[in-house]
């Protein structure tokens, strides 16, 4: 058995064996195959799919690549929660410190950027010594102390999912569901949960941009969840525009810090409170959706929630001063207005397009080895339904380039779409998928 004929074969949309699978797995994860070959197989599978078969598969040896954790002594459940991706996305830098505050163990593994979507790990590594890379004794004892770790994946946690995930990125293979699928549901499964509920976002801001394949994805993904002996459930959210006002890492690290103070957007509380719910009745099965959303939303009013996110910092090196202060965050040097120049209602903010900006800005990586700017983004002051005068800001460009800058704001002018009809407030939570 050899990669050539392996690349050759799923060239040729031909079926993958579970031997051929693993070995692909194994040897491109000891070192064995180089990345431009594994670029090649990514590449064909991108183009000519898989079928159900064979992503599982591939998750299951990603996910067998390294240690899968046993948390089981840390309780009889551990629930999990993961996004498919999109701009703005700071649901987990709020959702889990609010549910583990309601008593929930939270043993989260998280990734990092991937094409024009954040990644979590970026930004908690913008809060200054946050360290999310500590051994996997560390991050069992921190759950055992305080109910709470949030880390990056280790070289022994689906270290073949990390080599893939890093490559997909630079070679434009990030919007496929074998690829998605495999991809989250190996690290789930390595994690050690074993309930999950998943943010499957949709629209133009996600790796799915409709609805239809978003329910596609969902059904891989119970799939394999049922396979792994995982319960899952999906909850498909809008990705239209981006979520929340900010964009870029540590400007989305001060919304996600002044949302758990009570400051939170609309659209970002909404699927907060609709994915703590969930995972709240996967916890506890006898409780109703509804309720759980009122005992979550108690907990952020009481503070509850923001102090287990500072002890949650403070146990993982953070400098806790720069929760307490956000003004402590590192600035850009640039910042600068977006001026409408015709009234309206705002009918469309496309939030792929928002989320190539900011990473043309810097806060996301073009090549794997990439150095993330943390200070760069956008702030944006209006959504869709929004209506504006003439000459009202929208939104503001944090750069550190005025060149990029002075060009940002200029696409991002023509990105706002402005007609005279009103528009209703879009749906933010589209289906659950049980």
């Amino acid at each position: 058995m050899n990669i050539v004929d392996i690349i050759r074969r799923k060239r040729d949309k031909k079926e993958l064996s579970k031997e051929e699978i693993e070995y692909f797995v194994y040897e491109y994860t000891k070192g064995n195959i180089t990345d431009y070959q594994a670029s090649a197989l990514v590449m064909a599978i991108y183009l000519n799919g898989m079928n159900n078969r064979e992503i599982t598969d591939l998750t299951l040896a990603m996910a067998n690549s390294g240690e899968i954790l046993d948390l089981s002594t840390l309780s009889e459940c551990i629930v999990d929660k993961h996004s498919t991706g999109g701009v703005g996305d700071k649901v987990s830098l709020i959702l889990m410190p609010l549910v583990a505050s309601l008593g929930i163990i939270v043993a989260k593994m998280s990734g990092r950027g991937l094409g024009f979507t954040g990644g979590t790990i970026d930004k908690l590594e913008s809060i200054p010594g946050y360290n999310t890379g500590i051994k996997i004794e560390e991050f069992i004892n921190n759950i055992k102390e305080i109910g709470i770790s949030l880390i990056g994946q280790t070289m022994n946690l689906a270290p073949a999912d990390k080599k893939i995930y890093a490559l997909r990125d630079t070679i434009a293979c990030t919007e496929s569901i074998p690829l998605i699928a495999s991809s989250i549901m190996s690290k789930k499964i390595a994690a050690g949960a074993n309930k999950i509920v998943l943010d499957v976002t949709c629209g133009s801001g996600a790796f799915m941009k409709d609805k239809m394949q978003a329910e596609s994805l969902s059904k891989m993904m119970k799939q394999i969840g049922k396979l792994a002996n995982k319960e899952t459930v999906c909850v498909i959210t809008n990705m239209e525009e981006p979520l929340g006002f900010a964009v870029g890492n540590n400007l989305e690290v001060i919304e996600a810090i002044n949302s758990l103070k009570g400051n939170m957007p609309n659209d970002v509380r909404e699927v907060v409170l609709e994915l703590g719910a969930y995972m709240y009745k996967l916890a506890n099965p006898e409780t109703n959706i509804e309720e759980n959303k009122k005992l979550l939303w108690e907990n952020i009013i009481n503070g509850k929630a923001y102090k287990k996110f500072v002890e949650l910092v403070e146990k993982q090196g953070g400098d806790i001063s720069y929760l307490k202060d956000t003004n402590k965050f590192k600035k850009a040097e640039f910042v600068l207005p977006v001026i409408l120049n015709k009234s309206g209602y705002i009918y469309q903010i496309n939030a792929e397009e928002v989320g190539i900006l900011s990473c043309n800005l810097g806060a996301g990586r073009k090549k794997k080895e990439d150095k993330i700017d943390e200070s760069v983004g956008i702030i944006l002051k209006n959504k869709v339904g929004d209506f504006i005068n003439k000459g009202d800001i929208v939104a503001y460009i944090h750069a550190n380039d005025m060149q990029k800058g002075k060009e940002a704001v200029q696409k991002l002018e023509q990105i706002y779409k402005v007609q005279d009809e009103k528009i209703e407030k879009p749906e933010t939570i589209l289906e659950v998928i049980l």
